[in-house]
């Protein structure tokens, strides 16, 4: 036969065999099943047999019926669980029937089956790697270039041809000068004062 069993310690060891089909739980006396704690309302909740099920239905208490820490108005009570009201906890007990495993905490993890793959170590998450050839965060600080590009090479031969543009265009005009003043002299000996200036220029040295 099933029965409540009382678990609060001031309470211990107190039962109640559930042999009708509604039994009336309350703090005063003309309750089926008297519980005296202050907690607990004069007519707490009702205990119906239906069928296979027993159901715990709250008359509306002051302080509230739950079951396994859930606020109930109405709900099936099964083998093993808890049965709160107001401070008082009890424990439906009966004779052969398997218990119901407890609910989890509200804000308990879920676990996962032993063996499963959640339950294994998950995998540490590699470090991203930057792309070869990009920019690192020292090349941006330091002006650095993209790794494999080295712009020193073009550089110099940029260099190298500007300065040989620049010794061409150089030797060419001093080609030009020399030309102008061949052209000069030549053109200042044949002319008819040339003798005269030579004279002239000769008187001076002596």
């Amino acid at each position: 036969m099933a029965k409540l069993v009382v678990l609060t310690q001031s309470m211990a060891g107190r039962s109640y065999d559930l042999a009708t089909e509604r039994t009336t739980v309350g703090r005063v006396e003309d309750n089926a099943f008297q519980i005296a704690e202050p907690s607990v309302s004069s007519r707490h909740c009702e205990i119906l047999l239906q069928g296979g099920n027993i159901v715990v239905k709250d008359l509306n208490s002051t302080n509230g019926t739950f079951i396994n820490g859930e606020k109930i108005s109405e709900g099936v009570l099964k083998p093993g669980q808890t049965l709160r009201l107001g401070n008082v906890e009890l424990k439906l007990d009966v004779p052969g029937a398997p218990s119901a495993p407890a609910s989890p905490p509200a804000n308990a993890a879920p676990t996962a089956p032993s063996g499963s793959p959640a339950s294994a170590t998950a995998p540490k998450k590699e470090p991203v790697k930057a792309p070869t050839g990009g920019l690192s965060v020292g090349d941006l600080e330091t002006g650095g270039t993209r790794s494999g590009f080295d712009t020193t090479k073009d550089f110099t031969k940029k260099k190298k041809g500007k300065n040989m543009i620049i010794w061409i265009a150089v030797g060419v005009l001093l080609v030009i000068i020399a030309i102008l003043i061949i052209v000069v002299l030549v053109s200042v000996k044949s002319s008819p004062g040339a003798s005269t200036l030579n004279a002239a220029i000769e008187a001076l040295k002596s």
